[in-house]
């Protein structure tokens, strides 16, 4: 099975050496290829083969940053005319580049982040910055919000996330997201999904710490356009699964009317690695149709003997009047990476329109 660090392998390099000597004058392609393909090249997982060859390239780019900075572009360039490597992870260490060598150069960064994000994604690059820099970086990324280019548009939402994963932890805009909300303001009705997409992500990430923001912003924007509207779900999509009382009255969806019967938890014993099988009746009692959001909760036993829920959404559409279904689910207790199962008494629920409607207990067997 391949693996994600052999994408760095002797074929990349080769490839990538034979651009550099394009663009670098005097370059030395042999000396590269030992220095990368040194005695620990072997045994290092992909992000540390990714700063490694930051570092090595390093050595053959000039020493002051700008200039560097001029020769990733013409490198850039060139792997464009080869048709080589264009918003592959990677080359994410031209980010990384920026990240490491750039920091004390907001200016020459900035520029940079700009043609290089259009090649391959500096998301998680800009973060640093944030932290060094605060307002003045984040102004900058206002005005890459008004971009001509979507990637530079989406690393404007995305690099300013709060809470994005597996990247550099932004405390300030956890606790109070004010200054990036410009930028979401400019991109709410932004004709590029994939920056839909990461306005709503952000929106979703500021949701868990400044709910009433997101509910702000929901009120403000309902109905400017159909994207928009999606991106307001979307963006919404912990505060229903918390089942957040705004948010539900924002959308309509009242539970008052709507009943849950003949709940069963068909598998009331579960082997790790076997289904939970249950199932229920959702029946509208109101003369008028209803907006219902269907989801159930497990309660995972853990290692502590406390239980941990998690919410999974069933579905979302309108009931006509006195409208009733039936409704047959299961949940998979297979062995993931993700996730680590404990034997012991699990507890399950419907939820319906955020409120938990029925419950039963099973028991998860080894």
């Amino acid at each position: 099975m391949s693996l994600i660090k052999d994408i760095y392998s002797p074929a990349f390099y080769d490839r990538f050496s034979e651009v550099l000597l394009q663009v670098i004058p005097a370059f030395d392609k042999h000396r590269f290829t030992q220095m990368i393909f040194d005695e620990n090249f072997k045994n290092m997982e992909w992000k540390e083969r990714m700063k490694h060859t930051t570092r090595i390239l390093h050595e053959f780019l000039p020493g002051e940053f700008p200039k560097a900075a001029v020769v990733i572009e013409k490198i850039i360039t060139t792997l464009r005319k080869e048709n080589f490597g264009e918003d592959g992870l990677a080359f994410i260490f031209f980010a990384d580049y920026v990240e490491t060598y750039g920091l004390d150069d907001l200016e020459s960064a900035v520029k940079a982040f700009v043609f290089i994000t259009q090649f391959v994604s500096c998301e998680f690059a800009v973060r640093p910055f944030i932290l060094k820099y605060n307002g003045l970086m984040i102004s900058h990324m206002v005005e890459w919000s008004l971009h001509e280019s979507p990637k530079v548009r989406r690393l404007a939402s995305e690099g300013s996330r709060p809470r994005l994963p597996w990247a550099m932890a932004l405390p300030d805009l956890k606790k109070n997201p004010e200054a990036i909300l410009p930028i979401l303001e400019n991109l709410k009705n932004d004709p590029s999904e994939s920056v839909r997409r990461s306005v709503a992500n952000s929106l979703n990430d500021i949701a868990k710490d400044n709910p009433q923001v997101v509910l702000a912003i929901a009120a403000r924007w309902k109905g400017f356009s159909r994207e928009t509207d999606g991106i307001i779900k979307h963006g919404s999509r912990t505060l229903l699964k918390q089942g957040h009382s705004e948010i539900l009255k924002h959308y309509g969806l009242e539970s008052e009317n709507i009943k849950v019967t003949d709940f069963e938890i068909v598998t009331p014993e579960v082997k790790i690695g076997d289904n939970v099988s249950f199932s229920f009746s959702v029946f509208n009692k109101s003369s008028e149709k209803q907006t219902v959001r269907l989801e159930y909760a497990v309660y995972y036993f853990k290692s502590n003997g406390q239980l941990s829920k998690k919410v999974f959404k069933i579905s979302e559409r309108i009931f006509q009047p006195l409208e009733k279904i039936v409704m047959l689910r299961k949940q998979s207790f297979k062995l993931i990476t993700t996730r680590k199962f404990y034997a012991g008494q699990h507890r399950l629920s419907v939820i319906v329109n955020g409120e938990e409607k029925v419950s039963g207990v099973f028991d998860l067997v080894d």
